[in-house]
């Protein structure tokens, strides 16, 4: 008689292990001082969030879903895969005071710098960036999500970022047709274990650099890294703006607070801090 087949039994996807982990991501003088693992949870965003209200999470806070069954991306989008079949974490971090307020914006962009580059190496698969949260890779040659990010403010100005990759989705598992995964896109590797630990310690990097240069993303190299990977930048797009509004142009630059400059077709340049990001093909 062949036992039901539980969604925590695919050989394929090994759950992770929180003690090799802590062991080789925790150090003395270090960005992370805490990893758990959690086998499910709704969003490790709003956990560690909580957490971090109560007091109970401090900076450098790591956690870590095997499965997660409401994640949240902008604009109250949901995020759930299958278990084990990508990396869904929240890390806990004080910016302030080394960094200002006025550039804190720029956080969520150094996130998707530093995971778009710890996935090429540990994956090697070319990834690109999608104003404002977005991952991109390419499948069957088109360009395709798998990963976004989303930072939110917790009281005392401690700053919650949470990432969320699909790793080993296949197609019939995609939350929709046109996302992807680093399995679709040919990834030489998908072991959940080195590509969260390069995710961390490029995220460490980045994040150090960052704050010692007060936030500004020219001085650390933010500025420029973020629009050699950009694959928003030159392009025609059209901005779907809160409120319902919409507005065609081309993308043309990145400003000091991380806003994206769009250039209409009457030429006027208008800075976004938020809105939809539609790529629109060139004839």
């Amino acid at each position: 008689m062949t036992s039901p087949r539980s969604r925590w039994s695919d050989l394929d996807r090994p759950p992770l292990d929180a003690r090799a982990l802590r062991a080789a991501m925790i150090r003395p003088e270090g960005l992370w001082t805490h990893l758990e693992i959690t086998e499910s949870t709704g969003s490790t965003n709003a956990d560690l969030a909580e957490a971090a209200r109560a007091g109970t999470a401090a900076a450098g806070s790591v956690l870590i879903a095997e499965e997660q069954t409401s994640g949240r991306g902008r604009l109250g989008r949901r995020w759930s895969a299958p278990s084990r079949s990508g990396l869904f974490l929240s890390v806990l971090l004080q910016p302030e005071p080394e960094v200002p307020a006025g550039r804190l914006s720029w956080l969520p962009l150094l996130a998707g710098v530093a995971t778009a580059a710890a996935t090429s190496r540990a994956a090697g698969v070319d990834t690109a960036l999608k104003w404002p949260n977005d991952l991109l890779l390419t499948v069957d040659g088109e360009e395709r999500k798998f990963g976004g990010i989303l930072a939110e403010r917790t009281p005392g100005g401690a700053v919650v970022l949470g990432i969320g990759l699909n790793v080993s989705l296949r197609a019939d598992e995609l939350p929709v047709p046109h996302a992807g995964s680093l399995l679709l896109a040919g990834a030489v590797s998908t072991d959940r274990d080195p590509l969260l630990r390069a995710v961390l310690r490029s995220l460490a990097e980045w994040y150090t650099r960052w704050t010692a240069a007060g936030g500004d993303p020219a001085a650390c190299g933010l500025l420029e890294t973020y629009a050699a990977g950009s694959a928003t930048l030159g392009r025609p797009v059209r901005a779907e703006l809160p409120g319902g509004g919409e507005l065609n142009g081309t993308a043309e630059a990145l400003d000091g607070e991380g806003r994206l400059i769009v250039e209409a077709a009457d030429g006027a340049r208008h800075a976004l801090g938020a809105a939809d990001i539609v790529h629109l093909r060139t004839t």
